[in-house]
């Protein structure tokens, strides 16, 4: 049945290792954290605890209950969801563990079009399941450093988000992202620092700024052009000079690129966006806003 979580453990045999698929929601967070650690991911017990929230997901544990595999969707509107969080225990990695998991979140979303952002080790596998690559995601990152003052693009404002801007926050994420995620937004609106561009009264592009992993994270930031998107994440590097910030983007160059070298953001590392089912989410397309920087790798 679509949506339809796992309420009971399913027993996995894989070699000699038997597993315990158990829903993801019902394990413990110093354990979803523990299981991230060791893969060297950088998310923070309450990172997890905010992707439990906004998303569905199952982990797999050995006899003794240590995990060794993970993997979550996240439901938007009815036909799309992305896919992350899907993490397995070196010592499982050839047994088609990630394979097993990969199905089973798919058909627990059911029928529709699942977006995700795979590194270079995980990119086999999904190609294997029928994703097409879209685009590269490159994942900026370094203790922040204060970018020049630079003016403002003609015409615009900058102001603080207020929970009254919501509807247009909304309208603008589901322009740019390709699909609406209301739900995913006000959540992020509760933990998150927001500065929204106005001209005329309407707002053209926003950046929200959270704590995540090792600091901080600006995403998702939505305009319309490189100007708008470097006014809007300019304040948030501002404040964040001195402290370790986290970007991640399509912008391979340009002015919102170099921007981000001013801010002493460089390139740590790139997955590659994927889609399976139809057109990719997030692609640029023209006279609309576009996505200059995801929430998360797992969220998009």
């Amino acid at each position: 049945m679509e949506g339809e979580i796992v309420t009971k453990p399913t027993i996995l045999h894989l070699d000699s290792f038997e597993l315990t698929a158990t829903d993801i929601a019902e394990v413990p967070i110093e354990v979803l954290h523990a299981h991230s650690i060791g893969v060297r991911w950088p998310h923070r017990a309450e990172d997890w605890q905010f992707l439990l929230k906004v998303g569905r997901g199952i982990v797999l544990q050995d006899e003794i209950g240590r995990p060794v595999g993970s993997a979550m969707w996240f439901p938007y509107e009815r036909d799309f969801a992305t896919i992350g969080m899907v993490i397995t225990s070196p010592r499982l990695q050839t047994f088609g563990t990630a394979r097993w998991m990969m199905d089973h979140v798919m058909q627990d979303a059911g029928p529709r079009v699942f977006g995700l952002n795979a590194t270079s080790a995980a990119r086999r596998l999904y190609l294997s399941l029928g994703f097409q690559p879209e685009a590269t995601l490159y994942q900026c990152h370094a203790v922040a450093q204060r970018p020049p003052d630079g003016p403002l693009p003609p015409g615009a404002a900058l102001r603080s988000i207020e929970a009254s801007d919501f509807p247009a926050l909304a309208d603008l994420d589901a322009q740019a992202f390709g699909a609406g995620r209301a739900a995913l937004l006000a959540k992020l609106l509760d933990v998150s620092k927001g500065v929204a561009l106005v001209r005329d009264g309407r707002i053209e592009a926003f950046a929200l700024c959270r704590r995540f992993g090792r600091g901080h994270v600006i995403g998702p930031v939505v305009a319309s052009t490189d100007a708008d998107a470097i006014a809007v994440v300019r304040p948030h590097a501002v404040d964040k000079a001195g402290r370790f910030l986290r970007l991640d983007t399509r912008e391979r160059d340009g002015a919102f690129f170099a921007f981000l070298a001013e801010c002493g953001l460089s390139v740590y590392d790139t997955v590659t966006t994927m889609a399976l089912g139809g057109n990719g989410i997030g692609a640029p397309k023209p006279g609309i806003p576009r996505t200059y920087a995801v929430a998360t790798q797992a969220l998009g």
